[in-house]
Parts: structure tokens; C-alpha cells; sequence
């Protein structure tokens, strides 16, 4: 007899009312393994307090090249320390890219020692907003809470889940018999809104 283990099909989170940029942004996070909504939400929510999205805006709404922002903070998460405006424009010029594009501040995020910590919290799953965005201030250091969980809150009403694909068998890797290989049974994909968390 075969045994055989079901692995559910892969779920994706989509925000089809967002914007290019919080599209983009959402899709890179999950690129990274965070799939909770709550922790994909509260990340953007503090993307949207801190920068709108725009990746050009200076501390107190100036929308300027990297250059010409010489004081406070800049971009999605408004780098505002010398030590991590200046790894800004080092990442970039080592990396590619421009200071400016959104790509380029989402790979420089990623690799910033206070977001690899925040990270690790944000792949636990199952935890609510608050719990995110306790772990989130070590991240921005923010002086000013603001809307963000506010945000938070509007995002994961937002957010839709699309279950992806279809399901699939495979042999249980603690079984004597190997199978021929797996097999799929084809399901449509389907929308199901979250509501409030």
C-alpha cells in the first residue's frame, strides 16, 4: 500500500485595488516566504505611514532625487541615520540601480541587519497585527506611530487570497514504495476576501 501525503495547493495574497508600487511591494515580501496576512499587512502599513510608496519623498513630503534630500529621512522606510541613507546609496552603486527606484529600496531593505530580524517574526505566521507591529519598531525605530496599524488594519481587508493551481499527491517520503510520480486533480482558482482579522 502506498502512502502518500497531501500538500495543499500554494496560496498567494493579492491587492487588487493597491497601486503599482504596493502591488510590487507585496509581491516581493511573499517572494521571501512571508505568506501571513497580518504580517504582510502590517509591513505595509508601516510602508505606507513612513512614504506613501513614493520612493523619492524626503522627510516632510519633498519629492526629490536622493541628492537633494539633505536632512531626515528618505524613501519607503525614510533611511534617516547617516549610517543607513549612506548604505542606501552604496547598495546601489554596488548592486545596481538608483537610489530612487523602488526596486533598489526593497533589495537594500531586505539586507539591512534591523530587517532580518524583523523578518524572522514575520515568517512565525499566525500572530496578530499587533504582535507585527510590536516586532516592527525595532525595524524603523519610529518617533511617530501614526496611522500605521490603522494601515495595517485597512490592508488585511484589502488583501485577497487566491488559492493557486491545484492540489497534489505525493508519496509519503516515509514509505517503503515509491510511486510512478505524483499526480494533480485540477481545481479553478477561487477569491475568498479576508474581512477583518
Amino acid at each position: 500500500m502506498l502512502l502518500t501525503a497531501h500538500v495543499p495547493p500554494p496560496i498567494e495574497i493579492r491587492c487588487d485595488d493597491c497601486n503599482q508600487a504596493e502591488k510590487t511591494t507585496l509581491n516581493f515580501l511573499q517572494s521571501r516566504g512571508i505568506t501571513d496576512t497580518n504580517a504582510l499587512a502590517v509591513v505595509m502599513g508601516n510602508i505606507k505611514q513612513e512614504s506613501r510608496f513614493q520612493t523619492r519623498i524626503c522627510e516632510g513630503g519633498a519629492i526629490v532625487p536622493y541628492d537633494a534630500c539633505l536632512r531626515g529621512g528618505y524613501g519607503l522606510i525614510q533611511w534617516t541615520t547617516l549610517a543607513r541613507y549612506e548604505g542606501l546609496r552604496t547598495f546601489s552603486e554596488r548592486y545596481g540601480g538608483t537610489p530612487e527606484k523602488l526596486t533598489t529600496q526593497l533589495r537594500y531593505m531586505v539586507n539591512e541587519p534591523q530587517w532580518q530580524q524583523f523578518e524572522l517574526v514575520l515568517k512565525g505566521n499566525g500572530q496578530t497585527v499587533e504582535h507585527y507591529m510590536n516586532a516592527a519598531y525595532p525595524w524603523l525605530g519610529w518617533g511617530i506611530h501614526g496611522n500605521r496599524t490603522t494601515y495595517a488594519y485597512d490592508y488585511t481587508n484589502r488583501f485577497i487570497k487566491i488559492q493557486l493551481a491545484s492540489e497534489q499527491t505525493f508519496p509519503n517520503p516515509v514509505s517503503d514504495k515509491v510511486s510512478q510520480g505524483a499526480h494533480s486533480q485540477p481545481q479553478e482558482d477561487f477569491r475568498v476576501p479576508f474581512g477583518k482579522c
